[in-house]
């Protein structure tokens, strides 16, 4: 497995445009890189959207507003280059909860859809009196403060297992954020696919409540190489779970995030093996214009969700990788030396 280089540039808009669950988990990748190589990693938006039903731990089917995520990444290794050496892989468990839902700065407009996929475009409201510090334009002339965050108490997690052996352990807030304790360094992966997984909270500024989720397998892609063009559709294939019903494959295809967003392919699908990303919703895409470092990111995972007084919140286990895309006429650069023929490095990351 190569290992995407990372960009040069500043990548402020495209943590802008990620969804709530980033802001959640204060966890948001920042990777760019060659065009012919791949990534693993976290993609904090995958399958964040918000408000979107989930199956809880008791089986039923939870609708509340997202006020809390707790996420337990598997984070791939990467094979040793020319450049830099193998990177083992690990297992990461980051937690967040506030007294409201994070509200967005970007309005995302659902546009075609085809199958199981959609294409998104990004709409920034405007607030003629500014919003100040505490608060966050959410349409046009229309402020929403952010919501408070705040501590559930010491919560207990059991299904993720350490390097020592162990299966049991507890995790306290810092400044409002849990993440696993330096005693308690998981293995990787830190479950099998199936597992049970639970965090108990004892209760604190929020209310006790438990959660539990279903183990998954490492995603694994059989495709490796993706390479748009006009009319023509984007087959995903993978390995898939042993029982498809417990998890799902989220898909984000951007190819415009290093210059402003124009609009993304965002897609949610049963865990089965495949998938296509229709033609017309690839045309489009390529309509709406390119920019450096293309990448579509996919992302497996599992949910379980429970209500507390606040509204929902989620316990999700994920297994994501981010690939370069091929995108016609599109060169990319962090330098003038990746140019050729006169051509000069851009601010969107692309020779011209």
């Amino acid at each position: 497995m190569r290992n995407l280089i990372p960009s040069k540039s500043s990548r402020a808009l495209a943590r802008t445009l990620a969804l709530p669950l980033c802001l959640l988990l204060l966890a948001c990748g920042d990777q760019g890189g060659d065009s012919d190589t791949e990534s693993t990693g976290a993609d904090s938006d995958s399958g964040a959207t918000g408000d979107t039903p989930t199956t809880g731990d008791s089986g039923g089917e939870q609708s509340g507003v997202l006020v809390g995520t707790f996420r337990v990444e598997l984070i791939a290794p990467v094979a040793a280059t020319a450049d830099s050496p193998e990177t083992p892989g690990k297992t990461t468990v980051l937690g967040k909860l506030y007294d409201g839902a994070y509200p967005g700065q970007i309005i995302w407009e659902e546009g075609t859809k085809v199958g199981d996929c959609r294409l998104l475009t990004p709409r920034v409201p405007f607030c003629n009196t500014p919003c100040g510090g505490s608060a966050v334009c959410v349409e046009d002339d229309t402020c929403e403060d952010y919501p408070l965050s705040g501590s559930a108490g010491t919560v207990t997690v059991k299904g993720l297992n350490t390097e020592d052996g162990k299966s049991e352990f507890t995790m306290t807030p810092i400044a409002n954020n849990y993440q696993a304790p330096a005693t308690a360094k998981l293995s990787y992966p830190a479950f099998a696919e199936g597992d049970t997984i639970s965090m108990t909270a004892s209760g604190d500024r929020f209310a006790a409540f438990k959660l539990s989720g279903t183990g998954i397998a490492p995603l694994a892609l059989t495709n490796k190489s993706f390479a748009l063009a006009p009319d023509q559709a984007l087959t995903l294939t993978w390995t898939p779970a042993a029982e498809p019903s417990r998890s799902t494959l989220h898909v984000k295809l951007d190819i415009s995030h290093h210059g402003g967003s124009k609009g993304m392919i965002s897609c949610d699908t049963p865990d089965t093996g495949s998938l296509e990303l229709g033609a017309p919703l690839i045309t489009e895409l390529l309509g709406l214009g390119a920019a450096g470092f293309p990448t579509i990111v996919v992302t497996r995972q599992s949910v379980g969700s429970t209500t507390i007084a606040e509204g929902r919140v989620d316990l999700v286990l994920a297994s994501s990788l981010e690939y370069a895309v091929q995108v016609p006429g599109i060169t990319s650069c962090t330098d003038d030396i990746d140019c050729s023929d006169g051509q000069t490095c851009q601010s969107d990351l692309t020779c011209q």
